[in-house]
């Protein structure tokens, strides 16, 4: 598993109500954290070896929200001239959206609940967390449509797999 902390870009605005909600200190030597810039590179490397693993030119990115975590990707590769970004440049997949036509909330912690998936609020709003948390409310959306017999439709069978 891939998880590093980075140091936020130059002539960032950090805001301390955030900062207080995520418990992230930048100034905390022991977060061992890298720039934007090797932390990117270091991920889309990571992706590319599983898209070439795989057999597919392109990433999609799975987000809660993913219209702002896309244009913050697209943000930070324009910041550090990043190269060879492997994400697809205008598509994405919203769990946000899926949970709302799916269990009729759009919030990461009422949706998992309505999804029968564990969520612990103390752990909310840490990147990994809530990536894992995403990433389980995804399955549970393509297995709730499978089982309703609306995946295959869809493209989001999960027969097979």
């Amino acid at each position: 598993r891939w998880v590093r902390a980075v140091h936020p870009f130059p002539g960032g605005v950090l805001d301390p109500a955030s900062l207080k909600v995520t418990g992230i200190d930048p100034g905390d030597p022991a977060r061992d954290a890298l720039s934007e810039a090797e932390a990117l590179r270091q991920m889309f490397t990571e992706i590319r070896r599983a898209l070439k693993r795989e057999g597919c030119h392109r990433a999609i990115m799975v987000a809660h929200n993913a219209a702002f975590d896309q244009q913050f990707l697209q943000r930070a590769v324009a910041r550090t001239q990043a190269k060879r970004n492997p994400f697809h440049p205008f598509s994405f997949i919203d769990t946000a959206s899926l949970a709302a036509v799916t269990y009729g909330h759009t919030v990461l912690s009422e949706a998992c609940s309505r999804a029968a998936i564990e969520f612990d609020a103390s752990q909310a709003h840490s990147a990994l967390y809530d990536a894992e948390r995403t990433a389980e409310l995804f399955c549970a959306v393509v297995n709730a449509w499978d089982q309703a017999g609306l995946a295959a439709a869809s493209g989001l069978s999960t027969a097979g797999r």
